[in-house]
């Protein structure tokens, strides 16, 4: 059993029907909500908009500078509602980062059953986002609150960036080396945890995890070689490396011996900690994945698993990897690691 110890108020993972960035609307589904969206074409200013999937939307403003929207918000994924906050704003700051930008303000969106759980719970998780945010240089300028039946939280986040240095999820290279900024697993993780199955060593992980900012974002881009960027979220390591495929018209190659696994995950995939949120996942892109016959279940559960604020996953020339790599271990990211290439053809293989 865990060790984790847990207050006597109402458990927050207990009030919503999933959590983190496993609530997303499955891939395949929300393609075919978006299918009638209006063309872009229209709007020569928006530099990045809903084509090719990526992180947040830009417009450029001048000749100098762009402007970086995104909004992002779930339910939680852990029961400490001042934990909570902190993840769900470094998640939706992610965004940001993930474009080549760095964050200027926020604004807080909140639902929360009033009636339900303690006003002291819901200040708590309003601090963590704010105390992020203040981590990040940024204010929380305003937002909006509803009452809600589920506990939701999240921000709408702008930043800016130099239209030069936006960096796409569509402008891989062929050549190129792909490198994961953070260890996987925090969906298998999560699972556990709302079944008190996981260790309070592990969850002091999965926190550090979870609510460390991806700021290298913002000097990545500025980077000769670097090509493509992109967070680790929701639709899990392949669905976002199918992503950058699909949008750079390329193949994506994974080492699967060579992915960055946050500690006890295969351990506890193996015990059947997978999400739903996984399978639905699969069932959404597996048709353009091609895994390695060595590759079990289980394995392709731990592929597909929704990551809450997961890492970067970066496309760079093979000689800009080095320093890649030695820029995001000074900046504390020790599971940095390269865990692919880019080829011709299309689609994702995972070795």
């Amino acid at each position: 059993m865990s060790d984790i110890k847990t207050s006597d108020a109402v458990r927050l993972t207990s009030l919503a029907h999933g959590g983190g960035c496993g609530c997303k609307i499955a891939p395949g589904v929300l393609s075919e909500l978006l299918a009638a969206m209006p063309a872009m074409s229209n709007y020569p200013q928006l530099l990045v908009g809903t084509d090719t999937s990526d992180d947040a939307a830009v417009y450029q403003l001048n000749d100098e500078q762009a402007l970086i929207a995104t909004t992002d918000f779930f339910m939680p994924i852990v029961d400490d509602p001042y934990d909570f906050g902190r993840i769900a704003a470094t998640n939706a700051l992610s965004d940001v980062y993930a474009m080549g930008g760095t964050p200027i303000m926020a604004l807080a969106i909140v639902g929360m059953p009033i009636n339900t759980m303690s006003h002291t719970d819901i200040g708590l998780i309003l601090k963590g986002g704010a105390d992020v945010c203040q981590a990040a240089g940024i204010p929380v300028a305003g937002g909006h609150s509803i009452d809600s039946v589920e506990p939701i939280y999240g921000l709408a986040a702008m930043g800016l960036v130099h239209p030069a240095h936006v960096r796409k999820n569509a402008a891989a290279q062929v050549g190129d080396v792909l490198i994961l900024t953070k260890g996987l697993g925090i969906g298998v993780m999560s699972a556990a945890f709302k079944k008190q199955q996981l260790s309070q060593a592990d969850y002091a992980v999965m926190i550090q995890s979870t609510t460390q900012l991806n700021r290298p974002g913002s000097l990545l881009a500025k980077m000769d070689g670097v090509h493509a960027l992109t967070d680790v979220t929701g639709f899990g390591l392949l669905g976002h490396a199918w992503e950058i495929a699909r949008g750079s018209k390329v193949k994506i190659e994974l080492d699967f011996a060579a992915l960055p696994w946050l500690p006890n995950v295969p351990e506890l995939a193996s015990q059947g900690f997978i999400t739903g949120a996984s399978g639905r996942n699969w069932q959404a892109y597996g048709e353009h994945i091609q895994l390695a016959e060595t590759v079990t279940a289980t394995q392709r559960g731990m592929l597909t698993d929704p990551q809450t604020s997961g890492g970067l996953l970066i496309s760079c020339r093979p000689d800009v990897a080095p320093s890649v790599l030695a820029l995001l271990h000074e900046q504390g990211f020790d599971y940095a690691c390269q865990i692919g290439h880019v080829t011709a053809g299309s689609g994702v293989q995972v070795k």
